[in-house]
């Protein structure tokens, strides 16, 4: 079956390729460069010695680092290291650097070679659902540090991307059900499609060889191809949410990731986010009771948590008003007005913000 080509126009154009075994374009989207960085995730060092040899047989020298593992990539001491290691090969602007590996590999790539000499090419090679749905598409790179999750980065995209999903087989299907909570995400906002096709049959939508995943991979890129290709550097015109669409369920999502220290899967705490902003809505007479079903049982669906602990509010409020989607001291949320229709709402009254705590909380 041929690769689907999307085409993503921010400040330059560039395609996603959303296939099955076709990783072999790599050589040709790193023509002209002389060195090649390839940074990848631990548990993927035999696929990137393979990638790596075959790069050298075309002509490329090779400089393979691998990466800790997931969030303990993206710390300002392993971007320093992948800047050391880029200095001693003698990196220049006309050469490139590869992700290959998740969303938190992707991440920290893509950093590196906005940094790097102002600027130098990267392609991402995302082989989770999470890095080829979200964190390889759109250009936005960083690392987190002590106060927050991705506080520090840039808006920087690549120079292609593609998404072998071929490379899901060895995952378990925890790790392919967390990154679907991304997929769930745009089936609420965006395509009512994707949720139907989850809804109708949730085990062919989780496997990892079947095509429903393929077009559930496909829609969700195209979503975000197309939200990108208007509003690369999330800048609200108006009431027109643009990028900001895409943070459904993260200013919460984010909030407990932070407090617990890196260790939820990105989907997960994504998931709890969502069924938050989900009972906010609900509560702020946007969302029936019915819709807010939705979430929660397409979520628990995927064996993703739906509520969180109910004794952590406070320090949820602390990390949510340094998020880097707040605006001083108001705290703003995409929230949906019926299921398809999301919208800003910023400052929402602090008592609502609790009582849709109180609606997931456990314990």
């Amino acid at each position: 079956m041929p690769s689907h080509r999307i085409p993503v126009r921010a400040e330059r154009e560039y395609e996603v390729v959303v296939g099955r075994s076709n990783l072999d374009e790599l050589g040709g989207l790193l023509a002209g460069a002389t060195r090649v960085a390839l940074l990848h995730a631990p548990t993927l060092a035999p696929q990137a010695a393979a990638l790596a040899e075959q790069l050298r047989d075309q002509g490329f020298q090779l400089l393979v680092v691998e990466l800790p593992d997931a969030e303990a990539a993206k710390t300002s001491a392993v971007l320093e290291h992948c800047w050391a290691l880029l200095g001693e090969a003698g990196f220049t602007r006309n050469d490139a650097i590869v992700g290959f590996g998740g969303g938190a590999t992707t991440d920290l790539a893509g950093f590196t070679a906005a940094t790097w000499l102002r600027g130098i090419a990267v392609v991402h090679l995302p082989t989770t659902v999470l890095g080829m749905v979200d964190a390889a598409v759109g250009g936005k790179t960083g690392i987190n540090t002590a106060a927050g999750k991705n506080l520090v980065g840039a808006f920087y995209s690549p120079i292609g991307v593609l998404c072998d999903l071929d490379q899901l087989a060895s995952l378990d299907s925890s790790d392919v059900n967390a990154g679907l909570a991304e997929v769930v995400k745009i089936g609420l906002t965006s395509d009512g499609e994707i949720l139907r096709l989850m809804q109708t049959d949730l085990r062919a939508a989780t496997d990892p060889q079947g095509e429903v995943l393929l077009e559930l991979v496909r829609r969700a890129i195209q979503v975000k191809a197309d939200v990108v290709s208007v509003d690369f550097r999330e800048t609200r015109q108006g009431a027109a949410l643009g990028r900001e669409v895409l943070n459904y369920g993260h200013t919460f999502g984010h909030a407990v990731e932070h407090l617990e220290h890196y260790t939820w899967r990105h989907g997960a705490a994504i998931s709890v986010g969502m069924c938050f902003v989900a009972e906010l809505a609900r509560l702020g007479g946007r969302l029936t009771a019915e819709e807010v079903a939705v979430h929660q049982e397409l979520l628990a669906g995927l064996g993703l948590p739906t509520s969180y602990a109910g004794d952590r509010w406070d320090a949820l409020l602390g990390a949510m008003m340094r998020d880097k989607k707040a605006r001083g001291s108001v705290i703003r949320f995409v929230v949906l007005d019926g299921i398809g229709n999301p919208v800003s709402w910023d400052g929402p009254d602090p008592r609502l913000l609790q009582d849709a705590y109180a609606a997931i909380a456990r314990g």
